[in-house]
């Protein structure tokens, strides 16, 4: 609950309905914390975060009416797993976009290698570092260590034990420093 005093399942039905306002409050509510995540899952690319968290607040807002407000999942957490399903969506296709030799034709709309270089030097060491995590053990580290949520969350969120969590937030951690290190 937040000092509007409504919870979010109770926001969720009344935008099922149609009440613009709840829809509104809960986008407010929710959407700043799921962006920040989202932005430091894609190595800091706010447009591509936008687009991210508009799609699953989308895929909310179908599944409103169908929400099922006393079941295991809070509001928070499924759209944390969709936005992180997204988010590792993009990334593998951006992967295999950038490694795919288009820039050498010059005819291509792709970015050339040295717009790609440029663009690789703007993003900080730490978000180039947490790009090259594998999915999961990034996901794990981003919502730990920089959204804050609980291992429980994440396991919700993550669709795993929070033992999981656990493992993959110390194994990124540890290589998370080892990247870090590497750069200084």
């Amino acid at each position: 609950m937040d000092e509007d005093g409504q919870d979010d399942a109770a926001l969720l039905a009344q935008a099922a309905g149609g009440d613009a306002r709840a829809a509104g409050v809960l986008f407010d509510r929710l959407a700043p914390r799921l962006m920040a995540f989202v932005q430091r899952m894609n190595g800091g690319n706010r447009a591509l975060a936008e687009d991210i968290v508009q799609e699953a607040f989308l895929r909310l807002w179908r599944k409103a009416p169908d929400w099922d407000a006393g079941g295991p999942a809070q509001i928070s957490t499924w759209l944390g797993r969709v936005a992180a399903n997204l988010a590792v969506d993009a990334h593998r296709r951006a992967a295999r976009e950038t490694a795919l030799p288009d820039d050498l034709d010059p005819a291509s709309d792709a970015p050339s290698a040295v717009a790609t270089m440029i663009q690789a030097e703007g993003l900080s060491a730490l978000d180039a570092a947490l790009a090259r995590l594998p999915d999961r053990q990034r996901q794990a580290v981003v919502l730990r260590h920089v959204e804050g949520y609980s291992n429980p969350d994440i396991a919700a969120m993550m669709g795993c034990g929070v033992e999981a969590v656990e493992s993959l937030t110390a194994r990124g951690k540890r290589r998370l420093a080892e990247l870090l290190k590497e750069v200084s």
